[in-house]
C-alpha cells in the first residue's frame, strides 16, 4: 500500500454498526482510511455521481430503500472498477456465492468481522479488483485486436485436437460460426492434398524446435469451391518434458500476392509480344535437357535456331506494327505443329529457337524443319514474297556441358544456312563449322591488334585514260600485311570488319592516308596536279550524322581539294538510302566531292538509283568486261552503259580490263576510262610513285 489515505464509502443504515466499522478502520496502523458513511442506497448513488470514486465500497444488503443483491448490482454497474465488499448479518452460502460470481470481492458476516479481518479483506479486494481490471483490459485488447485484424486467429489444443477459429479466420474460408467444428481438422481437411503432407512436416519440425517461428504458405479450400493461398504463422508451447501441448497463430489470405508474384515470374520468363518463353526460360529448359542426356544417353534432344530472311525489309517498308503482327502469326502457327514437350522461344527480334525433346535421329529434327517450311509457305506472304526462315540445327552431343554451347552451334549453323543459294535451307552443325568459327574469332582478334600495330597498308591501282594512257586517278585498296600469314586477301577480312563495326575506323584511316598521299603526289610529280583518288566507302560510315562535315574537315586538314576525292559507293551497301544519308551526300556533292557508283549493273535496282540520285561516274562491273569480247549480250550491255553515261553527262570507268582486245573494243565504244591488270595491278606507294612518271601502255 502507499502512504495516501484510502477512501472508503460505507453504505449502512444502522448507526451503531457504522460506528463499529469506523472504529475497526481507525485501529489499522499500516493504512490510513478516510471513510464516508451514507445510510441509504440512493445516497450512495448520489455520492458516486457527485464525488470522486472511492477506493472501495462496504455495502450492507438490507437497506431502507433496497434489499438483497439489487443494491450491489446498481452500485457495481455505476462504478465497475471500484471493488465492493458486502457486510451482512445473514449467513447465506448461496447468496454469497452468487454475489462473488457477479463481481463482489468478498462476503463478510458482521459478527465475525474484526480489525484484522476487515483490513485484510479490503487490501485483497483492492488488489483483486486491479488484477480483474487489468485482465479485462487485456481481454478487451485481445478481442479488439482479433476483431480488427485482417488476419484470422487460431488457437489449437494439441493434446485434445480442439481449436478456436476467430470470426476473421472463418471469413477467410467462407464459413460462419454455426458451421465451424471446433477441431483442428476443420482446417486440415480444407488444405490442398499436395500441400497437406509438407504442412504437417513443417509443423512437426516446429514442435521439435519451438525456438524457431513457424511460417508456411499453402492452399486452403474456400467454401465457394476454389483454393486460396494462405500464409500461416504461429508459435507452439511445450511442457517440462518438451512435449508441445498448445499452439496459436494467425492466417492471412495471400492469393492476390501469389498471383502477382506468378505474373511477375511469368513476365520475366516470357516475351511480352507473343507470350512465348524468352531466352532465359529457353536456356533453363535446354540446360535440363542436357542434364537428362548426360544421365541417360537415350534421351536425345535437338535445337533449331532460325530467323526470318529479309524481315528488316518488312519493318522498313510496312512498319513495325505489321512486322509485329507477322511475328505473332508465325508464333501461333508454329505452336500448332510442336508437341507439348517441345519449347518454342523468341530469343530477340525475329530470332526464334525450338527445343525438341525425345528426338532419336537427325532425320526427326529435319522432319520438323520441313513442317515449318511447309507451314510458312502456305500461310504467309508479304508483298507477294514467301516468308523463309534460315534454320540451324544442333543435335545432342556428349561434348555439350552448357546451353550456351548448344545455342552457339545452332546459331553458327543458321548463318551457314543463310549463305546457301537456296532460300530457307536448313544446316546441321558439324565440327568443321566450329573450326571455322574459331578461325574467324582469331581473325577478328588479329584485326583489332592489326589496327593498333599499323599492319594495314594501302595499295593503289591506276585508273587511266583510254585515249592517252595517262593515269588520271588511283583507287585506294586496303591490304593487311599480317606478321605471320603475309599479305591477307581483303575477301577474308572485309566482311568481318563490316560485321564487327571495325570497317568505320578503317574507312576513316584509308580516307586520311589516301588523301594525304594524293596531295603529296600532286605537289611532287610534274603533270599530276589534277590527280584524283577513289576510296570505297561503306554505308556504315554514313550512320554518323556529321559524316559530310567530318570528311570535308579531313580534306581541309590534308590540303586536298574536295573535287579530287572520289567516293565509290556500291549499290548493295546504299540500297536503303535514307533521307539523312541523301542529305549528307548532297552536302558532299555541293562541296565538289565526286560520287561514283561501283560495280554498276549487278544490282537489281541500278537504273532506279540513277533516277533517285545524281552520281558523277559509273564503274562498269568486271563481270561484263570479262565477257565483252566473247558474248554479244555483254558487249551490248557495256555499250548501253557507255551511251547512258554520255546521255546523262556522267563519266564511265570500265573495271577488270585484262587484255588488249578489251581495250580496243572499249575505245571503239568511246568508253573514256578503265582500270585492270592490263594496265597495272594494285601497287605499293613506292611503285605507284614510279608509274606516275610515264603513261601506261594501251596496246
Amino acid at each position: 500500500m502507499n502512504d495516501l489515505a484510502l477512501r472508503v464509502l460505507l453504505v449502512e443504515d444502522t448507526p451503531s454498526e457504522a460506528d463499529l466499522t469506523r472504529f475497526y478502520l481507525s485501529r489499522i496502523s499500516s493504512t490510513r482510511y478516510d471513510m464516508v458513511h451514507v445510510p441509504t442506497l440512493n445516497q450512495a448513488v448520489d455520492s458516486l455521481y457527485n464525488n470522486d470514486l472511492p477506493d472501495i465500497i462496504l455495502l450492507d444488503l438490507h437497506l431502507p430503500d433496497c434489499e438483497g443483491l439489487g443494491g450491489f448490482e446498481r452500485l457495481h454497474s455505476l462504478a465497475p472498477d471500484v471493488p465492493v465488499i458486502i457486510l451482512t448479518n445473514f449467513m447465506d452460502d448461496e447468496l454469497a456465492t452468487r454475489a462473488v460470481r457477479e463481481g463482489a470481492q468478498d462476503y463478510l458476516i458482521k459478527k465475525e468481522v474484526d480489525t484484522a479481518l476487515l483490513n485484510k479483506s479490503i487490501r485483497y479486494a483492492i488488489e483483486r479488483q486491479k488484477s480483474d481490471a487489468a485482465l479485462r483490459e487485456s481481454e478487451e485488447r485481445y478481442a479488439l485486436a482479433v476483431a480488427g485484424a485482417s488476419e484470422g486467429i487460431w488457437d489449437w489444443n494439441i493434446r485434445t485436437g480442439e481449436a478456436y477459429f476467430s470470426p476473421r479466420w472463418q471469413d477467410l474460408v467462407g464459413v460462419f460460426q454455426e458451421n465451424v467444428t471446433a477441431h483442428i481438422d476443420h482446417w486440415f481437411d480444407r488444405v490442398h492434398p499436395d500441400d497437406l503432407p509438407p504442412l504437417q512436416a513443417a509443423l512437426q519440425a516446429h514442435f521439435r524446435d519451438v525456438q524457431t517461428h513457424f511460417e508456411y504458405e499453402h492452399r486452403v479450400m474456400h467454401e465457394e469451391g476454389e483454393y486460396r493461398w494462405m500464409l500461416v504463422r504461429g508459435q507452439a508451447i511445450c511442457d517440462a518434458r518438451d512435449k508441445c501441448y498448445r499452439m496459436a497463430g494467425s492466417m492471412a489470405d495471400i492469393t492476390e500476392r501469389r498471383r502477382a508474384e506468378q505474373q511477375l515470374l511469368h513476365d520475366a520468363l516470357h516475351d511480352g509480344l507473343m507470350d512465348l518463353p524468352n531466352r532465359s526460360l529457353f536456356m533453363d529448359r535446354l540446360d535440363q535437357a542436357i542434364r537428362q542426356h548426360q544421365r541417360d544417353g537415350s534421351k536425345q534432344y535437338a535445337v533449331l535456331y532460325f530467323d526470318i530472311d529479309r524481315f528488316k525489309n518488312v519493318n522498313d517498308s510496312l512498319g513495325h506494327s505489321v512486322g509485329d503482327r507477322l511475328l505473332v502469326g508465325i508464333a501461333r502457327r508454329l505452336e500448332t505443329i510442336l508437341r507439348p514437350s517441345d519449347t518454342l522461344a523468341r530469343l530477340s527480334g525475329d530470332e526464334f529457337a525450338v527445343l525438341l525433346t525425345q528426338v532419336g535421329t537427325t532425320e526427326c529434327a529435319l522432319s520438323v524443319v520441313q513442317r515449318i517450311h511447309q507451314l510458312l509457305r502456305r500461310k504467309f506472304k508479304v508483298q507477294g514474297n514467301v516468308i523463309y526462315p534460315s534454320i540451324g540445327i544442333a543435335m545432342a552431343s556428349d561434348q555439350y556441358d552448357s546451353p550456351e554451347q548448344v545455342l552457339r552451334d545452332a546459331d553458327l549453323a543458321m548463318y551457314r544456312a543463310k549463305s546457301l543459294d537456296e532460300p530457307g535451307d536448313a544446316v546441321v552443325f558439324d565440327a568443321h563449322m566450329h573450326a571455322t568459327a574459331v578461325q574467324r574469332l582469331r581473325l577478328e582478334t588479329d584485326m583489332r591488334r592489326a589496327i593498333d600495330r599499323g599492319e594495314f597498308v594501302i595499295h593503289y591501282q591506276p585508273i587511266v585514260s583510254l585515249q592517252t594512257g595517262q593515269v588520271l586517278s588511283f583507287e585506294a585498296l586496303l591490304r593487311w600485311q599480317h606478321p605471320q600469314r603475309g599479305l591477307v586477301s581483303p575477301n577474308e577480312f572485309i566482311g568481318v570488319a563490316e560485321e564487327t563495326g571495325m570497317i568505320s575506323e578503317l574507312s576513316w584511316w584509308i580516307l586520311k592516308t589516301a588523301a594525304t598521299q594524293t596531295r603529296r603526289w600532286q605537289k611532287l610529280i610534274l603533270g599530276n596536279a589534277d590527280l584524283g583518288i577513289s576510296v570505297n566507302v561503306t554505308g556504315a560510315l554514313f550512320r554518323n550524322e556529321n559524316m559530310a562535315d567530318d570528311l570535308l574537315s579531313l580534306l581541309e586538314e590534308c590540303d586536298l581539294q574536295p573535287g579530287y576525292m572520289h567516293l565509290e559507293i556500291t549499290e548493295r551497301s546504299f540500297m536503303d538510302h535514307q533521307d539523312a544519308v541523301l542529305a549528307e551526300l548532297d552536302k558532299l556533292k555541293s562541296a565538289g566531292v565526286q560520287l561514283h557508283v561501283d560495280d554498276f549493273g549487278t544490282g537489281y535496282s541500278s537504273l532506279s538509283y540513277l533516277k533517285r540520285y545524281s552520281y558523277d561516274t559509273l564503274k562498269i562491273d568486271r563481270s561484263f568486261i570479262r565477257d565483252v569480247t566473247s558474248m554479244g549480250d555483254a558487249s551490248a550491255i557495256v555499250q548501253a552503259i557507255v551511251s547512258l553515261g554520255q546521255d546523262l553527262k556522267m563519266n564511265i570507268v570500265a573495271e577488270g580490263v585484262e587484255n588488249v582486245e578489251q581495250v580496243q573494243l572499249l575505245r571503239k565504244m568511246d568508253c573514256p576510262e578503265a582500270q585492270g591488270y592490263w594496265f597495272s595491278r594494285p601497287l605499293t606507294r613506292e611503285k605507284a610513285h614510279q608509274v606516275l612518271s610515264q603513261p601506261l601502255k594501251l596496246n
